[in-house]
């Protein structure tokens, strides 16, 4: 089975009330729904939890291949780019200074390693009117506003 992904976060307020949003699809349909929040947290945040949940879910079930769709281009330059030069450097950046939420993105990496290759990481535009990347940002926005 192939599956596309897509995730979303939002927070109202930086650091404020936030949540994450997960829709999987199988042959263009919706099959599961993730979402969570926390009370005091970042949109950073919020966006890397929802890559981890959709990561999390992945272990559990049996498919072939998966496309994740994000409009954060954070997680998205995080996961493809950044990365070997945070490892490299000791967790650290360019500029010598720790990597923040580096325990979301040591997990995040972990998770994507261990789905060994049938991961793909891809952008979506946000707020364009795409079906499934709106839904996840509804189900973001919904868990948000249930943490105020």
């Amino acid at each position: 089975m192939n599956l596309e992904i897509y995730t979303d976060g939002s927070s109202l307020g930086n650091p404020g009330p936030g949540g994450w949003g997960v829709v999987v699809v199988s042959s263009e349909k919706i099959i599961k729904e993730l979402g969570g929040g926390n009370e005091n947290t970042t949109n950073n945040k919020m966006e890397l939890t929802g890559a981890i949940e959709a990561l999390k879910y992945l272990k559990k079930i049996d498919f072939v291949k998966c496309k994740i769709f994000a409009d954060s281009n954070y997680v998205l330059n995080g996961i493809t780019l950044w990365i070997h030069g945070w490892e490299k450097n000791g967790w650290r950046t360019a500029n010598k200074k720790p990597v923040l939420n580096q325990e979301l993105w040591k997990e995040l990496v972990r998770l994507d390693r261990d789905l060994d290759g049938k991961i793909s990481w891809n952008k979506v535009k946000g707020h364009s009117g795409h079906e499934y990347n709106d839904k996840a940002d509804e189900i973001a926005t919904t868990n948000a506003n249930k943490q105020k």
